[in-house]
């Protein structure tokens, strides 16, 4: 029963992942055990605020096959965190906990049956000290992955940045042939043996209009012979100008569009899907899975916040 569970760390302490993470568990939809590292204390502070009541069972070995779970109550692995108050404002002074919490996760992912896992919202600038461009890097690297990419997913349309959080000026010096490459065998991968179908994949030009007015223009150097080199073993085309790319009837032919850059793909799929998309990092050896938002502080406590990206991770984790 237990290799059917989902492990989930709540990630920054001072963000509205508790509040949706109680409104998931009201939906009384989900069907796999629910194993939830946090604090005690601080999970009992939410739950107060928040008025949410629900038993707590507390587990304190990670050998989590001797427990037969449901979600009848709260799963807990208690990580200790020291707070002030009841919301204060997101710093360093989390970075111990969030780290204490994804070595438990990671101990447990190493050595149990357990294959899913999420993790809430955390805030990059305060946990990775740069460090690391994201936690997709930084979970890659725990797991000595160093082929994987992000990929933000939803049934009808979904997208991959070919970087991830690096700054604008240092995009083009990491475009290549063999990341582009990386990025579409994996999301090849991915949808041929998790959904069921090979994806048509359009891969967008890293200029505008897949044009420049310099000597060296990667989108005919770099992005053009890449994609010529693919179409060969995947459904591949492009490159794409991605002002025009997601238009409704351009982007319904394509099941994924690759894109050379975090803002060229990630603003639009928000705009047309909201919170209904979830972050999966592929490529790793257990499906590991992220609600598409960040831990949005000035909503604490407020109760209005949404939790259909994190419904969305529990029910893909289910289905797939």
């Amino acid at each position: 029963m237990n290799s059917k569970a989902i492990l989930i760390v709540s990630g920054e302490p001072n963000s509205i992942f508790l509040e949706i993470y109680f409104k998931i568990l009201k939906t009384k939809k989900i069907a796999s055990p629910l194993i939830l590292i946090t604090s005690e204390k601080l999970l009992k502070l939410h739950m107060k605020k928040l008025k949410f009541k629900k038993k707590i069972r507390f587990l304190k070995d990670i050998n989590l096959e001797k427990y037969n779970l449901d979600n009848k109550s709260i799963n807990l692995i208690d990580v200790e965190y020291k707070y002030d108050k009841k919301f204060e404002k997101i710093s360093k002074k989390s970075k111990i906990f969030i780290q204490k919490s994804f070595d438990v996760a990671f101990k447990i992912l190493k050595q149990n049956k357990i294959k899913r896992f999420i993790n809430g919202p955390i805030s990059k600038k305060h946990f990775l000290n740069n460090k690391f461009l994201g936690i997709t890097e930084y979970i890659s690297n725990s797991f000595y992955k160093k082929k994987t990419c992000m990929l933000i997913y939803n049934k009808k349309l979904s997208v991959c940045p070919v970087t991830t959080h690096l700054p604008i000026k240092l995009v083009s010096k990491k475009i290549s042939k063999k990341n582009i490459s990386d990025k579409v065998i994996l999301i090849n991968n991915f949808y041929e043996k998790k959904i069921g179908f090979i994806p048509k994949i359009a891969i967008l030009g890293l200029n505008p209009h897949c044009e420049s007015i310099h000597k060296y223009n990667e989108d005919d150097k770099i992005i053009k012979p890449t994609i010529k080199y693919l179409k060969a073993k995947y459904d591949v085309s492009g490159p794409y100008s991605a002002d025009t790319i997601f238009l409704k009837n351009n982007r319904k032919k394509f099941d994924v569009i690759i894109g050379m850059y975090h803002d060229q793909v990630l603003t639009p799929i928000k705009t047309l899907f909201e919170y209904d998309a979830i972050n999966i990092t592929l490529g790793l050896p257990f499906e590991r899975i992220s609600p598409d938002h960040g831990p949005n502080e000035k909503m604490l406590g407020k109760n209005i916040s949404n939790p259909l990206s994190l419904l969305r991770a529990i029910q893909f984790l289910e289905k797939h």
